[in-house]
């Protein structure tokens, strides 16, 4: 089966939430696509300074502003967004990613590895990896530092997931996208890292975003891409059953060979 994988690049002005959800929505009705992913944090921006700055800014998932935009457009163009926000629960903020498709909410996933002042901020993620089903394909999620633990995507392919959305706003020069060739290899998966571009200056210090979105297949190639400063959306035509296809050689399994006993001290604190 054949589908339009695609990524969203945007660059958003802090705390704008109606012009940066706007931006990113008119960029993906551009492209189509039938999956696209969009940045993390893509409606507020990153560099929060405040408890109380974060509280604000943040939304009721599926009933806040941007979730239901998203889910007006992903009706509108037969499509599935998948796209990351700060979300209020209860008494807590996490950094998420709501999973739409076809005017429908579909779930959510909870950042699990926070980084760096991220963990001033929110919370950690309690809806451990999940793999959504979408009828004609699997598709799990992750957000941006959860990239570095190659047991984030390994888990996502042992639930199934034939694409991995990736939403991110990446500082590390070069590091995860030279990672996700890596990880859509290993684990025999589409992955599509859909990063944001420009710099923020907040509470004395910068934070440069290194662009470079991308989708990446199962056989370790870069599918479409972006450069660094760029504010666009692409999207990539992909046959998803090469994700359903795990051998290494006649002899060799991606999931099958692994041996398991051997791999306690993974799960060891």
């Amino acid at each position: 089966m054949r589908l339009k994988l695609g990524f969203v690049q945007t660059n958003p002005s802090f705390g704008n939430k109606e012009k940066n959800v706007e931006e990113a929505i008119n960029l993906s009705k551009k492209v189509g696509g039938d999956l696209m992913v969009f940045p993390e944090l893509f409606n507020t921006g990153y560099a929060f300074i405040s408890k109380k700055e974060i509280d604000y800014l943040a939304e009721e998932v599926p009933n806040g502003y941007t979730t239901i935009k998203l889910m007006e457009h992903s009706k509108e163009a037969n499509k599935t967004i998948v796209a990351g926000l700060a979300e209020r629960f209860d008494d807590k903020i996490f950094n998420s990613a709501v999973v739409v498709s076809n005017g429908q909410f579909i779930g959510v996933y909870r950042k699990i590895h926070l980084f760096y002042k991220e963990k001033l901020w929110f919370s950690v993620g309690d809806t451990g990896f999940r793999v959504f089903d979408l009828g004609h394909f699997k598709l799990g999620v992750m957000i941006c530092f959860d990239w570095f633990f190659p047991e984030s995507a390994r888990v996502l392919a042992l639930e199934g997931a034939d694409v991995i959305a990736h939403p991110s706003n990446l500082v590390l020069p070069g590091l995860c996208q030279k990672a996700m060739l890596i990880r859509s290899l290993e684990n025999k998966v589409f992955i599509v890292t859909a990063n944001r571009t420009g710099t923020e200056f907040r509470g004395g210090e910068r934070f440069n975003y290194t662009g470079r979105s991308q989708i990446t297949s199962p056989s370790m190639k870069v599918l479409a891409s972006a450069e660094e400063d760029e504010v666009i959306a692409k999207v990539v035509d992909v046959d998803i059953s090469e994700a359903h296809n795990k051998n290494i050689t006649k002899f060799n399994h991606a999931i099958q060979d692994r041996r398991v006993e051997f791999y306690g001290k993974l799960v060891m604190p």
